[in-house]
């Protein structure tokens, strides 16, 4: 099955969305197969079943989106090329199911988290045992499976051999790169106040790399793409994955819990050491920086400290400096992709993904 691609930027937002929809499909589909194949016996009775095609559900399908795009710079509308871009979603299950688990949130996509369902569904049983530490371990577990079925998806995608191994280091460099990423966040808690420098590390490991620019250079080294396209991809993926995570670091602290699926302040409740509080700290004048330590020491981040923490935040100029920085990430990202003289289809999508990745609620 081809995909329609239709002229234009309108149309390209409109090419963007079938591919979600396409890629919601086949992975959910995909998920819904393994499931019937494995599942049976003691395993069955838990929520799994219900739960692990239900988390496929429900996201931007970003990473498979940006592969795809990738693909089309270099290689012609394919239905299984699509589907080997897709792969990458079950890949972002897998970090988010292990993710909620590290950072002990209680909420995903405006359901609760895996974990959280997993430890309801125990108590509600009467198990022995420690209903928590359950929920945690069979998230892990699922999570797990996500990992496996993202690779067998790809495998079996329908795309030649000869093609795939063109992809096999990105792919592998993408997981890599994902798992270190994710030890660095862990090591930055807010409290420790990590430097600027620590934190757009990771940043670039875990999300500007992970997000966008591995995504595209995978569809791209798929496609056979010159190694001027790859570079060009390269810069735009860098450059708008760090955008992407300032905007996100932005709507942890700031976003509306009706867009976001979760609680207002969020990343301030789990004491992450993101990009707004790292920037708060470096622009902090001396008495600022005293307020800065007080919210820091707090055994309980409760509304009050959300509220003062908007005000800290808001008062040093970090979030007014972090809006410059996203726009000027995007303009820079554009401005490559302009120079490598791109085919119109996926130039014109880098431009309405970008907009659509950095925008100011999403």
């Amino acid at each position: 099955m081809a995909v329609v691609s239709p002229a234009g930027t309108a149309g390209s937002v409109a090419w963007l969305d079938a591919l979600r929809r396409r890629c919601g499909h086949d992975v959910r589909e995909f998920v819904e197969e393994r499931v019937r194949e494995h599942f049976g016996g003691r395993a069955a009775d838990t929520p799994a079943p219900e739960v692990l095609p239900e988390f496929v559900s429900g996201g931007k399908f970003l990473r498979p989106v940006f592969a795809y795009v990738g693909w089309r710079c270099g290689g012609p509308e394919s239905a299984v090329a699509l589907r080997a871009a897709a792969s990458l979603e079950l890949l972002h299950c897998f970090a988010l199911a292990q993710d909620d688990v590290m950072d002990g949130s209680a909420r995903r996509r405006g359901r609760p988290s895996m974990h959280v369902v997993f430890s309801r569904w125990h108590r509600e049983k009467g198990l022995s045992g420690s209903a928590d530490r359950f929920g945690e371990s069979a998230a892990v577990l699922a999570a797990d499976l996500y990992l496996v079925w993202s690779e067998q998806l790809l495998r079996g995608c329908g795309l030649d051999a000869a093609v795939l191994a063109r992809g096999w280091p990105v792919y592998d460099r993408l997981r890599s790169e994902l798992a270190v990423g994710q030890l660095g966040d862990l090591l930055n808690d807010a409290r420790a106040l990590p430097s600027w420098t620590d934190v757009l590390d990771v940043i670039r490991r875990k999300s500007g790399n992970y997000t966008v620019r591995r995504p595209l250079e995978f569809g791209a080294a798929l496609a056979g793409c010159e190694d001027h396209v790859v570079a060009a991809l390269g810069d735009y993926g860098g450059l708008l994955g760090e955008a992407f995570q300032f905007r996100d670091d932005l709507l942890g602290v700031f976003g509306d819990p009706a867009v976001t699926g979760k609680p207002a302040g969020d990343d301030l409740r789990e004491r992450k050491a993101t990009s707004v509080v790292a920037l708060t700290a470096e622009l902090a004048d001396h008495r600022q920086r005293g307020e800065l330590a007080e919210l820091l020491a707090l055994d309980v981040v409760d509304e009050e400290a959300v509220v003062r923490w908007h005000d800290l935040i808001t008062a040093t100029g970090a979030r007014d400096q972090l809006e410059k920085f996203i726009d000027d990430r995007v303009r820079r990202a554009l401005e490559a992709i302009d120079l490598a003289g791109l085919p119109h289809r996926p130039a014109d999508a880098l431009g309405v993904l970008a907009r659509q990745c950095t925008e100011r609620v999403r």
